[in-house]
């Protein structure tokens, strides 16, 4: 019946009765838009064009301070028509935000709580509009995180709160809107349901479970309401998410883990978790899930050492713990996420540290899965890190036993490969690696660098205006040190690298000129 309506001219009546000053006639003309704007396209551009939206907003803001049955009556249908009108449409819902609604709707729930109805309708309008990131701005300007909150605790029923839940998760994206959250009490709700749920095998209660802990993670995901929480470490809300890790819950598992990544984002607070003895609740989390664990559980545990991994002093306290060997137990997965986190992790680890990268570079299992793991073109985070992995072992090892483990498992035209990354980090890490290679393993490496093309990429990374100063630097070191190999220093001459190092004397970068000085005077010698 809706399309007929809009075909017959309906629409532009309709709205203009929405003018009228009798109640009953702006009740039954509101509920009717409302019908031909449910799940109408045709239907809801029509009231667009006939600037039905309009009238119906205006209607809401002068009656949003009334009371009495009537005007509350009103209030939710009208409500309601706008709910179906900017349902799954981001123009209209747009359209709607830029008249300012939300701050309307935002005051309107404020005084109308106890209003069943009226407050359902506005939960589902402020559904429908949370989504866009412009409503997030205009949300943060207004009290919406105390109002839901203080509406949230006023409800029992599982559906009630599962309508305010879809509401905060969009919402809780902002980062601002976190902050305020936070503030009006929401993680002391979060809590009380974990606590309330957690023995519970009713659907209800597990659905309520993963939400009220999913919500918890997206909020410790801003820098200033993660660090309200944290509290230096001894924050009551930062305790109780650590006694989740060894929770019998799988869900509570994964958010207890990814919580902790969340509050290790910056130093001071990895090195205070460290210290107190964290790395083995998450040691002891990945046990649990070795074999046919949960993958998200291995993920997150994963995720939350990779972060604690990144400051110095915390390297070598993790490596003494047993991280390394923890982590090392997941090479056999086949899943990508937990490849690229493993890989991750062990990076972290060996930064610097000459003795475990040593150890790991060694590990014959771990160099061939990671020569294996090179080549996942399907995954090009797993590649990436693999890439970088093999590059690490050799920068921060400086070992020859490390170097012809890799050579002997095929590594060197991955590392080669590397050196052409659209990546100048990736460029580089590779090309110090190879320079490594280079000086202290030349013969061995020799064959292998031969039929990787080297000193084609080598020539094209220098010819390229477009290479970053410290890809030529370091494409010159390299050249210096395979001019110790016989064949390879005949390749360096017969594709005219004289040439093309003695252009770079006079690069802008002083260090580059430099370098491409001295290069000269090698190519030159050997020639």
């Amino acid at each position: 019946m809706r399309n007929p309506c809009v075909d017959a001219g309906l629409i532009p009546p309709l709205v203009q009765l929405l003018n009228c000053k009798d109640q009953e006639v702006l009740l039954q003309t509101g509920r009717a838009l409302g019908n031909i704007c449910y799940d109408s396209h045709e239907g809801r551009n029509a009231v667009d064009h006939a600037g039905g939206a309009h009238i119906v907003v205006d209607h809401i803001r002068s009656l949003c301070s009334k009371t009495d049955p009537a005007s509350e009556k009103l209030l939710t249908v009208f409500c309601g028509m706008l709910m179906n009108y900017s349902n799954e449409n981001d123009t209209l819902q747009s359209q709607l935000i830029n008249m300012g609604v939300i701050p309307t709707l935002v005051k309107l729930l404020g005084i109308h709580c106890q209003n069943a109805a009226l407050t359902e309708m506005c939960l589902v309008a402020f559904g429908n509009l949370a989504e866009l990131e412009s409503s997030k701005e205009q949300f943060a300007y207004t009290n919406i995180a105390e109002e839901l909150v203080k509406l949230f605790k006023k409800q029992i029923e599982h559906d009630k709160k599962e309508m305010i839940f879809e509401v905060l998760a969009p919402l809780a994206e902002n980062d601002v809107i976190k902050l305020q959250l936070v503030e009006a009490g929401l993680v002391e709700c979060l809590l009380e349901i974990v606590q309330k749920t957690v023995d519970s095998d009713k659907e209800d209660d597990i659905a309520e479970l993963k939400t009220a802990s999913d919500l918890m993670v997206l909020l410790l995901l801003g820098d200033e309401s993660m660090q309200k929480l944290f509290e230096g470490g001894k924050g009551s809300v930062f305790q109780r998410v650590l006694s989740w890790i060894p929770s019998n819950s799988h869900q509570l598992q994964l958010a207890g883990a990814l919580a902790i990544a969340n509050f290790a984002r910056n130093d001071g607070n990895c090195i205070h978790m460290v210290d107190n003895g964290i790395v083995q609740k998450l040691m002891d989390l990945l046990d649990r899930h070795v074999e046919d664990g949960n993958v998200t559980v291995q993920h997150a545990a994963l995720s939350a050492l990779r972060n604690l991994a990144i400051p110095v002093v915390n390297k070598a306290k993790m490596l003494s713990a047993g991280v390394a060997e923890a982590v090392l137990k997941f090479l056999r997965s086949e899943m990508p996420p937990v490849q690229f986190k493993l890989l991750g992790t062990l990076r972290m680890l060996i930064d610097a540290q000459a003795e475990a990268a040593e150890q790991l570079g060694k590990n014959v299992k771990l160099v061939e899965r990671l020569v294996e793991w090179c080549e996942a073109k399907d995954h090009a985070g797993v590649m990436g890190e693999s890439n970088r992995l093999l590059s690490a072992l050799i920068r921060h090892s400086k070992s020859k036993d490390v170097i012809r483990t890799i050579v002997q498992s095929g590594g060197i035209k991955h590392l080669v490969t590397m050196a052409t990354s659209e990546h100048v980090i990736m460029q580089n890490e590779a090309l110090v690696a190879l320079a490594l290679i280079a000086a202290l393993e030349l013969v061995t490496a020799e064959k292998d660098l031969e039929n990787a093309q080297l000193v084609q990429i080598l020539h094209r990374l220098l010819s390229d205006d477009r290479s970053a100063p410290e890809i030529k630097y370091n494409s010159m070191v390299l050249i210096c040190a395979l001019i110790g190999s016989e064949p390879l220093q005949k390749e360096l001459q017969s594709m005219a690298f004289l040439e093309v190092v003695s252009k770079l004397r006079s690069h802008e970068n002083k260090t580059v000129a430099q370098q491409a000085s001295l290069t000269e005077q090698r190519l030159a010698v050997e020639s």
